[in-house]
Order: C-alpha cells, then sequence, then structure tokens
C-alpha cells in the first residue's frame, strides 16, 4: 500500500530541525508522495530546494490568501517564469479566505483571480484554499473557467461540494475528519463520490485526534486513511488506491 499527502507544507520551518526524520517516518508509514504547495513568492526558493532534497516530493507555486502583506502585484508576473521554469505540479497554494479579520477581500480576489488565469494558461490544476468563501470561491472558478484543482481542507456543505464536482474538482480532506464531532464533514465524506476524494495532512496544521496539539506530519495521513475508510465501509486499501489514482489523474504525476 502506498499514500499520496495531497497537500503538506514539509518546507514550513517547523520541520527544519528534523525534516529528513520526518520524511523517514513518512515512508515508513508508507506516504511516499507529498504535494508541496508554496503560500508566497519569497519561500519558492526554499520549496524548491526541499523537493529537490526528498524523493517523492513534487511542488505547487503560489501566493496563498493569508500571507497577504507580502504579496506584490508583481509577484504574479514572477510566478509567470516560475512555472515555465520549474514545471510545477499545481498553482497554489491560492484561494480566499474570510475568516480571519483584516485580509482585503478585494486584493485577495485580485491575486486569486491571477493564479487561476495563469493554471488555466499552463493547463495546470490549482490548489485552493477557502475558508469561509466557499461560494465565493465558487463563484470565481465558474468566472475563469476550463479548471481544474482540488479544495484543500474542504469545510463546505454538501451542495457546495456537488457544485464543485460538477466544475472538476476533486475535496482535500485531512485531520479534522478524524475528530468524531465533525458530523457534517463526516457525513460528506461517506457519501461523497469517490473519484472526488484526496488525502491530505496539511502538515504542519491540522493534526487530528490521536496527536491534538501536536505538530502534524505526512506520516500521520494513514489516520485520515483509516477514518475514511471506516465511514465508507472499505477496506484501507481500496480507499488508497483510489486516492492514489485520483491524486495521479489531477496531478500528472507518474506513481507506478
Amino acid at each position: 500500500m502506498r499514500l499520496v499527502d495531497s497537500h503538506s507544507h514539509f518546507d514550513a520551518p517547523e520541520f527544519d530541525p528534523d525534516r529528513a526524520a520526518a520524511h523517514a517516518r513518512a515512508w515508513a508509514a508508507g506516504v511516499d508522495v507529498q504535494v508541496v504547495p508554496a503560500v508566497d513568492a519569497a519561500g519558492w526558493p526554499k520549496l524548491k530546494a526541499v523537493c529537490a532534497q526528498f524523493p517523492g516530493l513534487h511542488a505547487a507555486y503560489g501566493l496563498h490568501p493569508m500571507y497577504l502583506a507580502e504579496h506584490r502585484p508583481e509577484h504574479l508576473r514572477d510566478l509567470r517564469g516560475w512555472i515555465e521554469r520549474e514545471q510545477p505540479v499545481a498553482v497554489g497554494e491560492c484561494g480566499l479566505d474570510f475568516f480571519v479579520e483584516g485580509l482585503d477581500a478585494d486584493a485577495q480576489r485580485t491575486y486569486f483571480d491571477g493564479q487561476l488565469r495563469l493554471a488555466r494558461e499552463f493547463g495546470l490544476p490549482v490548489i485552493v484554499h477557502a475558508r469561509r468563501a466557499v461560494d465565493a470561491v465558487i463563484a470565481a472558478i465558474r468566472a475563469v473557467g476550463g479548471l481544474r484543482g482540488v479544495v484543500h481542507s474542504f469545510s463546505g456543505s454538501a451542495e457546495q461540494a456537488a457544485q464543485l464536482h460538477k466544475l472538476g474538482f476533486l475535496l482535500g480532506i485531512g485531520g479534522p475528519v478524524t475528530y468524531e464531532r465533525a458530523n457534517r464533514l463526516r457525513g460528506i465524506v461517506a457519501t461523497m463520490p469517490l473519484e472526488q476524494l484526496l488525502l491530505e495532512t496539511d502538515s504542519p496544521d491540522q493534526p487530528g485526534a490521536a496527536h491534538r496539539g501536536e505538530r502534524n506530519e505526512p506520516a500521520h495521513l494513514v489516520e485520515v486513511l483509516d477514518a475514511v475508510a471506516q465511514l465508507r465501509g472499505v477496506s484501507r486499501e481500496t480507499l488508497a488506491a483510489a486516492t492514489d489514482a485520483n491524486a495521479e489523474r489531477l496531478f500528472n504525476l507518474a506513481l507506478r
């Protein structure tokens, strides 16, 4: 059995003290592929270096809405150059965040729209952050058109999940699904189309119930796998094979 962590910030400073050991733990757990999305332009070189250092890591470059203060209009132009040179597996992490106070909504939309258009131009999927902004994200995706991607750490409704499915977007499911009180999310995960499902950790953030208050890491993806498999009433091997295939298709990964 092998697993793809479809969303891991393995370049984050939280992993600087023991990145090699964390990578070894991931491989020992069967998590031998990670998609590593960027958050700001300043971090692109480090992300590139980390992905080059460890096997199975695949970079995505983008501008995260929560790092709005770090972004500049010219970073969209710079992103074009990085996409052309580095040929990442996706554009992202990008999106909208209407939960954090003080983040200018219009500026967020400008950067998000610019990245959606770059993704369409280069034929790449987008890795989308949508916190309290799923409807606005759906509207932006529809307005640009011709896109595919994943809304990571999905926390919307069943209706929003269905709309995203029609638009060709998968849903990333991580640590929150392991909490028994996450009734709405667990209900959606139990019934969503299997071809729409990706597994993720969002390391070092969003640890599962067994690691509450700890740093999350890719090795913990097996706990997400087990929770989702139980909710859907399938074996962990069946779920792993299906979600691997979904990641391979979306990100154009050569896993076999």
